[in-house]
């Protein structure tokens, strides 16, 4: 399936970074966020990759028109020959950098790419800048099974706040920490069929006007997901990434899970 990469925000709320970078090349450990999400798609045997650029678009293009995987893999120097002792994965990649404009949003990105994806059963979305452990596959046969023609992951956010129960007075009649209330969140990781685009206009926010459409047609599912989520919105979701990836923890790398890889 064709996965679409949202990569042209300024990701304004980590801007200490987001001025010299577009967000998803933001790194984590040695390689940008968007290297990883690419990595837990062709986990699952997607490899067909369409990126959305805007902001700093050429520096998305350098990064794969100078990819060298030699960098980051086990090889053999011999001379001026490098061996690789194992082939990446990027090597099967097709990845189609198309420039989307410089101030779209996502739904305007989205909306730009249709005819790459209007011949697809079922397309894969991105917003390219969180990790998870989902298992594809099984919000994938979820999806198909629903026959809705839209689904996003919903996780917890990752908060440590208490909510508070008060009336209009602002007394209190409880505190509860968040994980014991109903509090879901649109994660970025979306499941979607060509159909979409009848329930789209242009400019439109894709998850606002379109999603509200959806909804309404009960055309709109979610899938739940109580494992591993992180996204990297602030400076802090990046230390913590950084930090489980020195440790060689990391979840989203599924090659090193139990899940069972299954190309679709």
């Amino acid at each position: 399936m064709k996965v679409v990469l949202f990569c042209g925000g300024r990701g304004t709320r980590i801007r200490e970074y987001s001025e010299a970078i577009p967000k998803p090349m933001i790194p984590v450990g040695h390689q940008p966020v968007l290297w990883h999400i690419m990595q837990y798609y062709c986990y699952f045997g997607h490899r067909d990759f369409i990126l959305c650029l805007g902001y700093k678009a050429n520096v998305v293009k350098e990064f794969f028109l100078n990819y060298r995987p030699q960098v980051f893999a086990d090889c053999v120097l011999s001379g001026a020959s490098v061996e690789l002792l194992r082939k990446p994965e990027e090597e099967d990649w097709r990845v189609s950098l198309i420039d989307t404009g410089m101030w779209r949003n996502i739904g305007e990105r989205l909306w730009a790419v249709r005819d790459y994806v209007r011949d697809e059963e079922i397309f894969l979305a991105n917003y390219s800048d969180g990790l998870s452990d989902v298992d594809l596959n099984d919000m994938l046969d979820r999806f198909k099974k629903s026959g809705k023609l839209a689904c996003f992951l919903a996780t917890r956010p990752p908060l440590t706040y208490h909510i508070v129960d008060m009336d209009s007075e602002g007394g209190v009649r409880g505190m509860r920490a968040w994980e014991r209330a109903d509090v879901w969140i649109n994660s970025g990781f979306f499941l979607l069929r060509p159909k979409i685009f009848e329930f789209m206009q242009e400019g439109e926010e894709l998850v606002v006007e379109p999603f509200e459409r959806l909804a309404k047609a009960n055309a709109l599912i979610a899938y739940r997901h109580e494992g591993f989520y992180r996204s990297m919105d602030t400076l802090k979701d990046r230390q913590v990434l950084e930090d489980m990836a020195e440790e060689g923890k990391m979840p989203w790398r599924l090659g090193n899970t139990g899940l069972t890889r299954k190309k679709r």
